[in-house]
């Protein structure tokens, strides 16, 4: 089981955004590159009314993962699927959007593709000067990588449906985005 440092750091914040976000009922969540799966399991022992559904596109993260599933024993952490955001939907192992209640991306949109879409650039500003650096740095790695624009990913969540209902500040100068069927 890998146990990031940023993962640990960071999951009581996202935990926070969750409850607020989640209604008493039943949820079906799919977390789309989970990573690790430490916060799949935290997420899912804090949660139990979600039924948490863990993915990931390396074999790597899926091993971590399906370790966390096999140690917590939780009934609401549903083992790892592999799934690859880059592809159509239809493509995503019998997961259909219209079966899930919420859909969770951490840490992900700013080391991905557009076509697949924590810190953001908010309104075509970036700061302060680490996230400057930081994109500087994404951007030398893979030209397709970088801080997204809070504006742009608005009006490509309306395109798609989506509202734009909230952003919340996390710590470490990143932003949780909250977003609605509209």
């Amino acid at each position: 089981m890998q146990v990031p440092a940023a993962a640990e750091r960071n999951k009581g914040p996202i935990l926070a955004v969750l409850r607020e976000c989640a209604g008493p009922g039943a949820l079906r969540v799919l977390e789309v590159g989970a990573g690790s799966g430490l916060h799949a399991a935290h997420f899912a022992r804090a949660l139990p009314q979600m039924r948490w559904q863990p993915s990931d596109i390396d074999p790597r993260a899926l091993r971590s993962i399906a370790a966390y599933v096999e140690a917590t024993g939780l009934p609401n952490l549903l083992p790892p699927i592999l799934l690859d955001v880059s592809q159509g939907w239809e493509t995503w192992g019998g997961t259909q959007p219209a079966s899930l209640d919420l859909l969770v991306s951490i840490n992900m949109m700013h080391i991905s593709e557009l076509r697949c879409t924590e810190p953001y650039a908010v309104d075509g500003h970036i700061s302060p000067q680490s996230n400057v650096d930081f994109d500087r740095s994404l951007r030398q790695s893979n030209p397709a990588w970088g801080l997204r624009d809070t504006a742009m990913l608005r009006e490509l969540a309306e395109a798609n449906g989506l509202s734009l209902q909230r952003m919340v500040d996390m710590p470490a100068n990143n932003k949780s985005l909250i977003f609605r069927k509209l």
